[in-house]
């Protein structure tokens, strides 16, 4: 499978599907998340972080850029909004290729910078409550993600 739909109706929920996904997730993945504002980019961090053990409160790194959490993996958090229209390399090979998991929000501005294998992620908005939620796996190792996702 390459591909995995699903609607949440609660940020509960949001998070629960996060939470199944970091079990699966290995040092050196890769998750992008696409999303308005407001659609649930930072919760679905959340459940990623729940997840993986992390003990700290998980907000967004709008004006730092990369906030990093210590869990059973270190979790790498990227906002790069801010790089837009923005050549600068702020060292995304050591966090791509290092020892956690690097969740990467608004991806659209560091393409060139994204590895090839990685899972994508785009949450949008159905109505108050509820997100369609659509995973894009990119390469065998996440493919194997939502195969293993969706059967649990």
């Amino acid at each position: 499978m390459d591909s995995y739909k699903m609607t949440t109706t609660t940020e509960e929920e949001t998070m629960h599907l996060a939470q199944k996904l970091a079990i699966l997730l290995k040092p050196g993945d890769v998750v992008t998340l696409e999303g308005d504002l407001g659609a649930g980019k930072t919760t679905f961090t959340k459940g990623i972080a729940t997840g993986l053990g992390v003990k700290r409160n998980v907000t967004s790194p709008t004006f730092t850029i990369i906030k990093e959490y210590e869990g059973e993996l270190p979790l790498y958090h990227m906002d790069v909004y801010r790089l837009e229209n923005s050549d600068e390399d702020i060292g995304f090979d050591e966090y791509f290729n290092g020892e956690g998991i690097s969740i990467v929000e608004w991806p659209q501005f560091i393409m060139d910078f994204l590895p090839e294998e990685r899972l994508d992620i785009h949450i949008s908005y159905v109505n108050d409550q509820s997100r369609q939620i659509q995973l894009q796996a990119r390469g065998s190792h996440f493919e194997w993600v939502l195969d293993e996702l969706q059967s649990n």
